[in-house]
């Protein structure tokens, strides 16, 4: 591993962290199976992984990168809570990629069941899984996972740092450590003497610290459970928070690439004669698949780029959105993957004679992440050495992807973490890192920052897969007797596992089919089959993954079933969620109360709902819309969650509307299509989102039900898009049953 303080003091980012005659805090289980990537310098000492304390107070390494979800302020109130110091004083950083940070909490997610209904074996077997992400050291920011894995690990790094100190201030006074409180970041003993935790921490350094210390109560808590100030947002608003592509070093120079618009097909020639000829250009670099061009500012290389003639190869998909489509749905007949659920007797369900029956199909689109900040990373290549600045949620993988791009050995590669203008699982790839290495290399001695125009970020993405869904269901006296869920889709789980891990996981995949075969409804005969699609479009992982997709195809159907049934919509889930899963239920009632909704509707108003359990939360959405001149308006949305534990409500609440706004985006005008084996979509000109003039107004309500931390970054994504969807048929009486919707409907501007 790295040495800490040599990394701390070359990084241009983070200042100084070096631990001089201080002592770094963490859990025991970590110390003891784990190395510490916190390797001293001289003068220096460590412990473990997460709490540093020296002359300068209190500093949190961090092991989930800050892109816009708050982790920066939820993280440091787990840590100041048992470590009794002030939460506004512990200054927090990203680790280096370590096993130490592994995330286990996304192991939450692994087992191939419903994610409402765990008994105490599978609570035990997700435990057991956990050796997994440990193994390989898997140090990824995404699932919605930051707050559930570091709830305990956090929690409990504190408390042991605050015993190690009281025991060090016991031996130092002679007296008990009974006897001895803390407070503001020092102890205190009985006769009224105080030691600073800065006194103390070269003393602790030789202590072994307590193997396990019971945790404060949350009756205790100052901190978490309610609304603190974000600690990133004074350098957001001010401009003066470092994101990937702000990173400056001495002597640096700028590069843009160019790569194939046909995914992953060659590069046959190309000529950069006129490109090279432009001042301030300073070399073309052949990648093989692709361009690279290092110029003295950013703007001159993507326009040096875009005077470089380059013969591109053909695409090994089928080259337009309809014939990947045709492809898509053509799967729905081939045997399946998966049936992780299949309740009852789907097959014989039905009775023709008095039942109803009702069938619909489904499609979406691909979509791009899209994100504010196109994939950017600076490098500097030195021979022997290899740092890399960029905004990345899974440093670890991005370190050995450029180590294997440059020849060098993973300890000889350090990826410093920046914010991130945007990740949504598009910056938990590495290829743009990678691709960084290389420029640098190519340039070696000399530090480049390589960033993509906004074009080559659009049209190079990993894309949220499209999907086809074929649903049938059988009505039986106003209530639903069988539902018969099939999707398609290539399969993100396996693409996305084999180009990070080099393996795709055998066996049913979860992921494809999560939001549809595991949702909290009490119908007795309940199937759901998962057909994996074989495409090579690049896929990833996208906010909320197959839930995104699911959820639409799942609340949709819902809605028509109930309609079928002469049913309400929401009474229609709430008497299904009610005998299966009390939180579900107690959302769906929460959203209806918020949003009036027995109560009579507007002339020219319309509202929708939907409910999707995913990340070990439940959300329930209502959207309402008005009709203006035959435009559609989005006036009002309510959303109720229940997250278990709210440890920041402001924070829960930001994520969830953040989450609508995502959803609610894809569903109203957002796709990517192919034709001539290329991307249409160049720019936000068209591959538009939601605006401010369209954005509804929102009320949140948070519950706290569940018993155990939910995540709060995606889940509000699923059901933006059916709730939408519903609203309109309310308003029209028109079911629209592809996205997006400005297909069919037109939006206020």
């Amino acid at each position: 591993m790295p040495n800490w303080g040599k990394i701390a003091r070359r990084s241009f980012l983070i200042g100084s962290a070096a631990v001089a005659g201080g002592v770094a805090f963490g859990i025991w289980q970590y110390r003891r199976d784990l190395p510490n990537p916190l390797e001293p310098g001289e003068g220096e000492v460590t412990l473990n992984p997460w709490i540093i304390i020296d002359a300068q107070g209190v500093t949190l390494i961090a092991a989930r990168a800050e892109m816009g979800q708050g982790v920066y302020t939820t993280l440091p109130a787990l840590v100041a809570e048992e470590l009794d110091v002030a939460w506004d004083q512990v200054r927090v950083i990203h680790g280096p990629a370590a096993k130490a940070y592994y995330n286990a909490g996304l192991m939450s997610h692994a087992l191939p069941s419903t994610d409402y209904d765990r008994t105490a074996w599978q609570e035990m077997m997700i435990e057991a899984m956990s050796i997994i992400p440990k193994t390989i050291g898997l140090q990824v920011t995404g699932g919605s996972t930051s707050t559930l894995d570091a709830y305990d690990k956090l929690r409990q790094a504190g408390a042991t740092a605050r015993e190690t100190l009281k025991q060090a201030a016991a031996r130092r006074l002679s007296v008990d450590v009974e006897t001895l409180t803390t407070r503001d970041g020092r102890v205190i003993a009985q006769d009224g003497t105080e030691l600073t935790y800065q006194e103390l921490a070269e003393a602790a350094a030789a202590i072994d610290p307590p193997r396990r210390v019971a945790l404060r109560p949350a009756s205790d808590w100052k901190y978490l459970g309610r609304a603190m100030p974000r600690l990133d947002m004074v350098e957001k608003v001010t401009g003066t928070a470092t994101f990937g592509i702000d990173v400056r070093l001495p002597g640096m120079r700028f590069a843009t690439v160019r790569m194939n618009p046909r995914l992953g097909g060659p590069m046959l020639s190309f000529d950069a004669t006129e490109a090279e000829a432009m001042p301030g250009v300073d070399r073309v670099i052949d990648l093989g698949t692709g361009i690279a061009v290092v110029a003295s500012n950013t703007w001159l290389a993507m326009q040096a780029a875009d005077a470089v003639r380059i013969d591109w190869g053909p695409a090994p998909y089928p080259e337009t959105s309809e014939a990947l489509m045709d492809v898509i749905r053509a799967a729905l007949d081939d045997p399946p993957n998966s049936t992780l659920r299949d309740d009852g007797d789907v097959d014989s369900a039905a009775d023709m004679a008095t039942d109803r029956v009702i069938e619909a199909d489904y499609t979406v689109p691909w979509l791009a992440h899209a994100t504010m900040e196109p994939m950017s990373a600076a490098a500097h290549f030195t021979g022997d050495r290899l740092e890399i600045w960029t905004g990345s949620q899974a440093p670890g993988f991005a370190e050995r992807a450029a180590a294997e791009a440059t020849g060098l050995s993973p300890e000889q590669v350090t990826c410093h973490v920046t914010y991130m203008g945007g990740g949504f699982g598009r910056r938990g790839e590495y290829d743009f890192v990678v691709l960084a290495a290389r420029v640098a290399q190519a340039m070696q001695g000399t530090p480049v920052q390589v960033t993509w125009s906004r074009e080559e970020d659009m049209r190079h993405d990993f894309y949220r897969p499209a999907a086809a869904a074929r649903m049938r269901g059988v009505i039986r006296n106003g209530f639903a007797h069988a539902l018969d869920g099939r999707v398609a889709a290539p399969s993100v789980t396996r693409q996305s596992m084999a180009r990070l891990t080099g393996n795709a996981p055998p066996g049913p995949d979860k992921g494809h089919v999560e939001g549809m075969f595991n949702q909290p409804y009490a119908i007795p005969n309940y199937r759901v089959s998962g057909h994996l699609a074989e495409l090579s479009v690049p896929i990833g992982f996208w906010r909320s993954v197959g839930n995104s997709f699911n959820g639409f195809f799942m609340e949709s159907f819902m809605d028509e079933m109930a309609i079928a049934a002469g049913r309400d919509p929401l009474a229609f889930r709430l008497d299904l969620a009610e005998r299966e899963h009390g939180p579900s239920a107690a959302v769906l009632r929460a959203v209806a109360e918020m949003s009036a909704w027995t109560a009579p509707r507007p002339e020219g108003t319309g509202k929708g709902v939907a409910m999707t359990h995913s990340f070990h939360t439940p959300v329930a959405v209502v959207v309402e819309v008005a009709d203006r001149g035959g435009d559609i308006a989005l006036t009002r949305a309510w959303i109720a969650c229940d997250v278990g534990r709210a440890l920041d409500p402001a924070i829960i609440e930001a994520q969830m509307v953040g989450g609508l706004v995502y959803g609610l985006s894809a569903a109203m005008m957002e796709e990517i299509s192919f034709a001539g084996g290329e991307v249409e979509q160049w720019n936000y000109t068209d591959y538009d989102a939601l605006r401010i003039s369209q954005m509804p107004e929102v009320s949140v309500r948070i519950l706290e039900t569940t018993g155990h931390i939910g995540g709060v970054g995606e889940p509000a994504t699923p059901p933006a898009a059916p709730a939408l969807a519903n609203a309109i048929y309310d308003l029209r009486g028109e079911r629209i049953r592809d996205l997006p919707l400005n297909r069919r409907v037109g939006f206020m501007a």
